[in-house]
């Protein structure tokens, strides 16, 4: 199979259209062609042009060693993934947490036949969306069961966002599961894939349907407690469960723990793992209409296009920078605490992507030398800090304390929303938001978003609204592991974003899938 790359084409046009403008610029006949496959698509909307569609194609040609001498052709070549094989016995391994990194590691371990125990604070995906909801409608938190904590982890309610900065072999393997168990096949192939929130809940439970028929054992409600070392190396770990604590000897524990699991991470660092603080974000979440979006990012040509999205990004002079992060093109502002007391927002899109609203976060990059506190454990305490404060302010009761961008800029306090409804449950407190946040993210945010309204028209729009705070971008800790993968315990292995290794859905999922491999060749 040969790649025919660059094949531009008005938006909307059927596949048959791009074979017929592929075979013309590679010079072929379409008699020739015995099959196709998509490669990469994705929307070229830039100032001044017609809105199309870019394709890379696969086509499988007679005579393909021919043309690839006399024309230079790329060649297709697909590398499938394969599964580990143990090199030893091993006891059940055990993985902390099934989000991303504890669902692809406990995947392909299972298929390698090593029976992984994992271990999940939260609940199973369907009583997880049922308490969720509830907190959204009632305001009635459930520390183990809600955005954070529970089967999928937190990436389960989000866009399902599949953008990965990284080139890793494993990616494949990775949207060939997904697709596998339910999602669209659009995703190996678009250049910005999504799932959505909807149909990930689905992908997610088959996925554990398929690990527990391979041998793997996932218990919800159980949480890691503790470990027990001897002479540097893992024994055995201690787990609370609603029939009460236990111990399961091992002598491989992966740490999938997540960016939330803050009680973990400090039995962690109290029992002697190395950790030290890492850079990370926060912020708030901006909201504005999606049709303003649409305009300004198609240039009026918004008709029968999909709903628009952008990533922006500043660096300023004095060193500070800002930039948007895990934007949901028709989607929702949802609450996302998972401790009590304390507020936190996040954003999520079903997969049609049909909100009225677009809703990004609007982030400031964070260095350890600017945390108030020190230690590894000092941007935890800070974002608790924050969250604490966001909650208080926004009425003790959830609610979120948000302001419209107007007022934000001109320092005024709000009163209510304009045109722009915030879409938040279980709902917003008008105020100002620097009540809540510290000078270093609302003066940069102040620079920053006049900034962006030069990329986007309206991106300034005085009815836009803030919604504070975004605080979970990311760990502000990293577990620190070796070459092998594992932490200064032998036998446990750091993974994921909560360990400080990853930042989303692939990038988690590929972390994952590495850890398998270090257990079962370790």
């Amino acid at each position: 199979m040969i790649e025919i790359r660059e094949i531009k084409v008005p938006y909307g046009s059927d596949i048959g259209e791009v074979i017929r403008k592929a075979c013309r610029k590679a010079g072929i006949g379409h008699k020739d062609i015995k099959g196709y496959r998509i490669l990469k698509r994705s929307v070229d909307a830039r100032r001044g042009r017609e809105v199309s569609q870019v394709y890379n194609l696969g086509l499988a040609l007679d005579g393909e060693d021919r043309l690839v001498l006399e024309k230079g052709f790329s060649v297709v070549r697909d590398e499938p993934y394969r599964i580990p094989v143990p090199l030893r016995e091993h006891r059940r391994p055990v993985i902390a947490g099934y989000g991303p990194a504890g669902m692809f590691c406990a995947y392909v371990l299972a298929k390698a036949g090593m029976r992984p125990i994992v271990l999940e604070r939260g609940k199973n995906v369907d009583e997880r969306a049922a308490d969720v909801e509830r907190f959204w409608r009632e305001g009635k938190l459930d520390p183990a069961s809600n955005v954070q904590f529970g089967e999928g982890g937190a990436g389960t309610f989000s866009d399902g966002k599949l953008t990965t900065g990284t080139h890793d072999r494993r990616i494949g393997f990775v949207l060939d599961t997904f697709v596998r168990f339910g999602a669209d096949e659009s995703i190996r192939y678009d250049s910005k894939p999504h799932i959505g929130t909807d149909r990930l809940r689905d992908i997610v439970k088959n996925m554990r349907l398929e690990t527990e028929a391979l041998g793997g054992e996932i218990r919800f409600m159980h949480c890691l407690t503790g470990i027990k070392t001897e002479d540097g190396k893992l024994r055995a770990v201690t787990v609370s469960s609603p029939e009460g604590t236990y111990e399961i000897v091992t002598d491989d524990l992966v740490l999938a723990i997540g960016h939330s699991a803050r009680d973990t991470v400090r039995m962690l660092f109290e029992s002697g793992m190395r950790m030290e603080p890492k850079p990370f974000s926060m912020g708030v979440r901006i909201e504005h209409k999606q049709e303003m979006i649409n305009k300004a990012q198609f240039k009026g040509q918004a008709g029968g296009l999909p709903a628009a999205d952008y990533k922006l990004s500043k660096r300023f002079p004095d060193g500070s920078s800002a930039y948007t992060f895990c934007m949901c093109p028709g989607g929702y502002v949802v609450a996302a605490a998972s401790e009590t007391g304390g507020a936190v927002t996040n954003g999520m899109s079903c997969s049609a992507r049909d909100g009225e609203n677009a809703n990004s976060a609007l982030l400031i990059s964070l260095s350890p030398d600017v945390f108030p506190y020190e230690g590894p454990l000092g941007g935890v305490k800070w974002q608790r800090e924050i969250e604490k404060a966001a909650f208080e302010l926004g009425g003790g009761d959830y609610r979120a304390p948000a302001q419209l961008v107007g007022d934000f800029l001109n320092d005024r306090e709000s009163e209510g929303p304009g045109s722009v409804i915030p879409t938040y449950r279980p709902g917003v407190r008008f105020t100002d938001i620097r009540r809540c946040l510290p000078p270093i993210i609302t003066d940069t945010l102040k620079k920053a978003i006049p900034e962006f309204a030069g990329m986007i028209s309206g991106f300034d729009s005085y009815d836009a609204v803030l919604t504070a705070p975004e605080t979970r971008s990311s760990s502000p800790v990293r577990i620190l592991r070796d070459g092998s993968g594992e932490s200064c315990i032998k036998g446990i292995f750091p993974a994921g974003e909560g360990a400080g290794y990853a930042g989303g859905i692939v990038t988690s999922a590929v972390d994952g899938i590495k850890t398998a491999e270090a257990v079962a060749l370790g």
